[in-house]
């Protein structure tokens, strides 16, 4: 008899919770953050993103390479491709993940996936088991594209992963 009380609490409990939504999951809310933040105009700045706090904030000239000049970096609120992944991932975990890095630190924080699902990374460059050289990254919304902050002198906007020419995999946290 207590063996089979025991069985029966087992399978309600078993039932309860498969059925409760895991709280970690955030693919989803990853992509609706993604769209939000197109939805504010946000503009590319080199090195924007990357203050103590994630989110948008002044950019730097140090190191940039862009062809507007003068460089607007440094008097532009914005951000770069990862600015842009890593407030958008602080934002869906509740704490920042992929901290103030670039790229290269940024997919060394994850694995590549072969099926990417939206709310996923997709990272641009060359990466290898001797090396990490990445300069781009997008947050992968499904069919094939992907939000990103692409550019100086444009905002955050959806892209074909096909516009940059070295994709290098997808990525999940």
């Amino acid at each position: 008899m207590k063996r089979r009380l025991a069985v029966t609490a087992a399978l309600i409990m078993l039932l309860a919770t498969a059925s409760v939504p895991l709280a970690s999951y955030v693919p989803p809310k990853i992509v609706r953050l993604a769209y939000e933040a197109q939805g504010r105009g946000i503009t590319y700045s080199w090195g924007g993103g990357h203050a103590e706090e994630p989110g948008p904030s002044k950019g730097t000239c140090s190191g940039y390479t862009g062809r507007i000049r003068p460089c607007p970096a440094a008097r532009t609120r914005g951000l770069d491709c990862s600015g842009l992944t890593r407030w958008i991932y602080a934002l869906a975990h509740g704490t920042d993940v992929l901290g103030p890095g670039n790229t290269d630190d940024h997919v060394r924080k994850m694995r590549r996936v072969r099926s990417p699902m939206p709310g996923d990374l997709v990272f641009f460059g060359k990466i290898t088991k001797k090396g990490v050289k990445t300069h781009h990254v997008g947050i992968y919304l499904g069919g094939g594209k992907m939000m990103n902050a692409p550019e100086t002198g444009a905002e955050v906007r959806v892209d074909r992963i096909t516009r940059p020419k070295d994709f290098a995999g997808f990525y999940r946290y």
